[in-house]
């Protein structure tokens, strides 16, 4: 669950993006330089890992065997670290390493046996194995790509000085004519031309061969295995807010059962007592039976205020009908505490985000009236780039807190089950600040 402050602070640093130029030659170098180191240090890990592992592997019946064996699988984990530092240029981002699996025992044996029985190794070796591939590949194309570039523009300019003898074929003569020295120049320049304008895409296809390769078999299990933490922690907050709903529901119901009984409830039953005694009174006392009705009159209506009162704390027509300001503007009218309210205009959002956001500021004016004796309350509003803040602050006395048992547990389950998070600063004397962060 993200905090308040998570979702409030914005980011305040930005950069340069560079020209599209500089930008196109940096990726060249970075890719070109990836390649072109790729092909010896695949060629020096396929020869010292496949050669520590069958070695290991021949002399495994021996007791050396095991050490050979896990010497290799800690070379080639050793290649595979390089590998992650040296892809993460190509991909622009850094890459993650993964975690190794520990030796369940001290002692020699166990550390030597602890990376034959890892995945991840394996994997590792496999790389090792096999990434000559893709690096001679991508190393004959780089290297075609570079030389077809420099050399064909700049060919005109040492292109004299080469031997043409009767026996000397250049590219021109084989492709079945011999032009004249301008004529050559001028091909070879369109050559140039032609590898130099597809050396971008060609170069940066060749790298991410290479470096798509050993990312599916060096990071594909921490992918994985990050994926997997990543839906359980959604589906921890999933359960949590669930709970979070459930819970705020049945607050709910609870302070609704209760206030009808403490209210309404209690003055039906006195508005039944009240007109059988005028039923009783009306062939004896007929103006005792009148003042009878009269006050049974006034119970309906004071019944019918609190009714009306308890509708509003259920779903206030007012809001559903004009948004959020006007329901704050009619809350803040009501608190018998001075209110000064911060609501400004905003398109209409979605019915749980407004709901809850009513639901904050009415039970912090509750409790503002009914404990912190405070003289003021400000009420602020404000949609942000993550969400809606809502902040109610008093100059009251205090001593709030979300605790199960005070009288905002409710209250943070109710944002909680909207996805959002409830933050509340009070210390004695010093007057509270609630604060509730919405995402939208």
């Amino acid at each position: 669950m993200p905090s308040v402050e998570s979702m409030t602070t914005t980011d305040a640093n930005s950069t340069l993006a560079p020209a599209p130029a500089a930008h196109l030659l940096r990726r060249i170098g970075i890719d070109t330089q990836y390649v072109l180191l790729g092909f010896p240090l695949g060629l020096l890990t396929i020869v010292l890992c496949m050669t520590l592992f069958w070695v290991g592997v021949g002399t495994l019946i021996l007791w050396f065997g095991l050490p050979i064996l896990a010497a290799a699988m800690y070379t080639s984990r050793g290649f595979a670290t390089a590998e992650r530092a040296r892809i993460g240029p190509v991909f622009g981002r850094r890459m993650e390493h993964p975690q190794y699996r520990r030796p369940r025992h001290p002692g020699p044996f166990w550390r030597l046996l602890t990376p034959v029985t890892d995945g991840q190794y394996w994997l590792d070796l496999l790389h090792a194995w096999f990434r000559f591939i893709p690096s001679t590949i991508a190393f004959a194309l780089v290297v075609t790509w570079w030389s077809g570039a420099l050399g064909g523009l700049t060919w005109g300019l040492w292109g004299w000085s080469l031997p043409n003898g009767p026996n000397d074929q250049d590219l021109p003569e084989l492709l079945g004519f011999a032009p004249d020295y301008g004529s050559r120049v001028l091909f070879y320049l369109a050559a140039g031309v032609f590898f130099a304008g597809t050396l971008y895409w060609v170069v940066r296809g060749a790298a991410m061969l290479e470096a798509q390769f050993a990312r599916v078999l060096l990071c594909s299990l921490t992918d994985l295995r990050k994926q997997l933490a990543t839906a359980n922690a959604a589906r921890e907050v999933a359960q949590e807010q669930k709970a979070a709903a459930v819970s705020a529901e049945a607050t709910a119901l609870r302070k609704l059962e209760r206030d009808i009984h403490d209210g309404p409830q209690q003055r039906l039953v006195r508005l039944a007592m009240d007109l059988g005694r005028a039923e009783q009174q009306f062939g004896s006392d007929p103006e005792a039976a009148r003042r009878t009705v009269a006050e049974a009159l006034s119970q309906t209506r004071e019944t019918l205020d609190e009714l009306r009162a308890l509708s509003r704390g259920i779903a206030p027509p007012i809001l559903v009908d004009r948004g959020l300001q006007a329901a704050l503007t009619a809350l803040a009218g009501r608190c018998t505490v001075p209110v000064d309210l911060d609501a400004p205009q905003m398109d209409r959002l979605a019915p749980a985000v407004e709901s809850t956001a009513y639901f904050v500021v009415a039970e912090a004016l509750t409790n503002v009236a009914k404990h912190s004796s405070a003289s003021e309350v400000q009420v602020s509003v404000q949609r942000i780039a993550t969400g809606l803040l809502v902040t109610v602050a008093d100059d009251g006395v205090g001593g709030a807190s979300l605790a199960k048992g005070h009288g905002l547990a409710g209250l943070d389950d109710r944002v909680r089950a909207a996805g959002g998070v409830l933050a509340v600063d009070s210390p004695d004397g010093g007057g509270t600040r609630l604060t509730a962060a919405l995402p939208l």
